[in-house]
């Protein structure tokens, strides 16, 4: 089963959901903070979520609840460059409790990870989109329902293609 991320549209078991991806489109040379969403073949590594907002998401995977301390390192001048880490934190870093609802549901995908190089871009998810389905900073996002469907019938092994 694999999924595929094309223009504003993401394809997935014969049925076509609207998404928003980076304001930079697509890219094959992705660097942190161009607001492109990287071209390539991903996987859903782990999925973060409010449980305060949400309630009974099915999902293949073991969930991990989305705390106020919670964030992820976009420093690439970090030891924890991309990775999920807590608040407080003395380097650059995305807060992942957000009150836009945007990451109610975060999956992370494995895009620069092992190794993780410097610069090449950190915290490219698939998250929720904006009721107008505005261009993210690098991201796929899509409406929580359809999120939702798609996250029930998901599994590690399911190949992403962004952009191809």
């Amino acid at each position: 089963m694999s999924m595929r991320i094309k223009s504003n549209y993401l394809f997935y078991n014969g049925i076509k959901y609207k998404c928003s991806i980076g304001s930079g489109g697509f890219s094959n040379k992705k660097k942190e903070g161009d607001g492109c969403t990287p071209i390539g073949v991903f996987r859903i590594t782990d999925i973060l979520y409010r449980k305060d907002k949400l309630k009974d998401l099915v999902t293949n995977y073991n969930l991990q609840i989305i705390t106020p301390s919670d964030g992820w390192c976009d420093d690439p001048n970090s030891k924890y460059y991309n990775t999920k880490i807590k608040f407080p934190f003395e380097n650059s870093a995305e807060q992942l409790f957000r009150q836009d609802d945007r990451y109610d549901i975060v999956c992370v995908t494995d895009h620069n990870q092992n190794p993780t190089m410097p610069r090449a871009g950190s915290a490219i998810f698939i998250h929720v989109a904006s009721k107008d389905y505005s261009p993210t900073a690098g991201c796929v996002a899509l409406c929580i329902n359809d999120l939702t469907e798609i996250l029930s019938t998901l599994t590690k092994k399911t190949e992403i293609y962004f952009g191809l």
